[in-house]
């Protein structure tokens, strides 16, 4: 059966640097590497379009990256869009048999056993794009789904078939909307809800620093100045929000390890009343929503941010657990009465 009749394979694809080092695996999967591959994957039979369009390139980031949806995801009311395709082999992290391969996801992040997560999403794994075999059968072939970890693992459908998917990729300058992002993530910091989390926090700090939520919205607003919206990464402004939302967590709170911070073992039902990193600005309990929030966050920037945080000296363990030294938290008050300043 032929593929891609009359599609431009050579120009579908960005091969960036980043593409390269994480996506790219070299040369054309052989029949063994496939079947080898699909056992790994849990038997699942990959369509004969995806092995196609990774004989021509096996993996890699489109020059297209956004799909039109009818039915509104996490991502957008009317479009999703993905960041990589996974190739066919193993040298690669994010090859389909790399150290974030489709059993990675799976296996680590509980994302439901439907078939092949073929696509990650710019949510650094918040929702992912799959080949879905519940219907067809391991061996038939399978549609094209959206699922969304933040809302309970949704499954959505967005093509009947990966050719499809594929053709039907479209330039994301078709849905630029960053002017109204803009807006409306300054309306969000500026006036929106905080977690049950910051505004104890606040009353906790009161004494040290009574407008800290009007620091926290002035905060946010400098990293939607900066980045056209509300994320948090390896900039000066996220490390500074990264070091103001630790101070605040251990005003009533004690860390004993930096996954602790992050995340509530998962023995415990998670809710307000036991704190975590996640629960701050990130995400919110379904049954008790706040406005002030990112929706998703990349773990590795996090975790830089600790170890340097703490090789510099600045965080330390004390019989408390891990707190920002006396000398770190007047320097970050000052740098927060500065941002508070600018954004006057």
């Amino acid at each position: 059966m032929r593929h891609f009749e009359g599609f431009d394979v050579a120009g579908f694809w960005d091969d960036s640097a980043h593409a390269l080092e994480e996506y790219v695996e070299e040369g054309r999967p052989s029949l063994e590497l496939i079947a080898s591959l699909e056992d790994e994957l849990g038997g699942y039979r990959l369509p004969g379009s995806y092995i196609a369009l990774m004989n021509a390139h096996n993996g890699g980031t489109p020059a297209r990256a956004c799909f039109p949806v009818s039915e509104p995801t996490s991502w957008a009311d009317d479009h999703i869009e993905i960041t990589g395709i996974r190739g066919i082999g193993r040298a690669r992290p994010q090859s389909l048999g790399g150290e974030f391969g489709s059993r990675f996801w799976i296996d680590m992040w509980e994302y439901p056993d439907i078939g092949v997560y073929f696509a990650d999403t710019p949510s650094a794994g918040h929702d992912m794009l799959a080949l879905d075999y519940r219907v067809c059968g391991r061996q038939g072939e399978p549609t094209v789904v959206h699922v969304d970890q933040e809302d309970d693992f949704a499954i959505t459908l967005v093509a009947e078939n990966f050719e499809d998917f594929i053709t039907g990729l479209v330039d994301e300058s078709v849905y630029n909307t960053s002017e109204q992002d803009r807006l409306a993530a300054l309306a969000m910091v500026r006036d929106g809800s905080f977690s049950p989390i910051l505004l104890r926090a606040f009353r906790e700090v009161a004494d040290v620093l009574p407008d800290a939520d009007r620091r926290m919205r002035a905060l946010g607003e400098a990293v939607v100045r900066d980045k056209g919206f509300f994320a948090l990464h390896a900039d000066t402004c996220s490390r500074l929000m990264y070091d103001y939302l630790f101070w605040l967590f251990t005003s009533f709170n004690r860390v004993g390890s930096f996954e602790r911070y992050i995340r509530t073992p998962a023995q415990y039902e998670r809710s307000y009343a036991l704190p975590d990193y996640e629960l701050m600005i990130i995400f919110g309990l379904v049954s008790e929503q706040y406005d002030f929030r990112t929706g998703g966050y990349a773990p590795g920037f996090l975790e830089e941010w600790w170890n340097s945080r703490v090789a510099s000296g600045r965080i330390v363990e004390t019989a408390d657990g891990y707190r920002l030294t006396e000398a770190a938290i007047t320097a970050l008050l000052d740098e927060l009465a500065s941002v508070a300043g600018e954004s006057e």
